[in-house]
């Protein structure tokens, strides 16, 4: 099976995500920068909502994906909603990419709000649900 893990993070906290997602996978978390070149069956999605929307950053990733991606699999974190799986399933559905039911989702520190998050149990929870996706 080849997994690909792409991931944007203003604050550190996706990018702390991604790289739990990578020990788990063995495949190494790159930035939303870095294009998916080959096909892939699994493409670990890591994103964040910054003042109730996605970073532009990731619209500009999906635009450049196409058919090469089979299935996207989305992890998250946000300080206040409680997640931004349903904005890149829309987005995602616009470039008939097909999209996992199953994600992962968190909350994010935001200035005093949830103030450590993610912790370490919600990491080990993140760790436990790709485990269950790649097995």
């Amino acid at each position: 099976m080849k997994i690909a893990i792409r991931y944007f993070s203003k604050t550190g906290h996706t990018a702390k995500m991604a790289e739990v997602v990578s020990k788990v996978t063995g495949i190494k978390a790159e930035t939303v920068d870095v294009p998916i070149t080959e096909e892939v069956d699994i493409l670990f999605l890591g994103s964040a909502v910054y003042m109730a929307g996605i970073d532009n950053k990731i619209k500009e990733f999906f635009f450049s994906l196409d058919k090469k991606v089979k299935n996207v699999v989305c992890f998250s974190s946000a300080a206040v909603l409680s997640g931004s799986y349903t904005q890149v399933k829309r987005l995602l559905k616009k470039q008939n990419l097909p999209v996992d039911e199953r994600e992962f989702h968190c909350r994010g520190q935001f200035k005093a709000l949830h103030k450590g998050h993610p912790n370490q149990e919600e990491l080990d929870k993140l760790s436990t649900f790709i485990k269950g996706i790649i097995q």
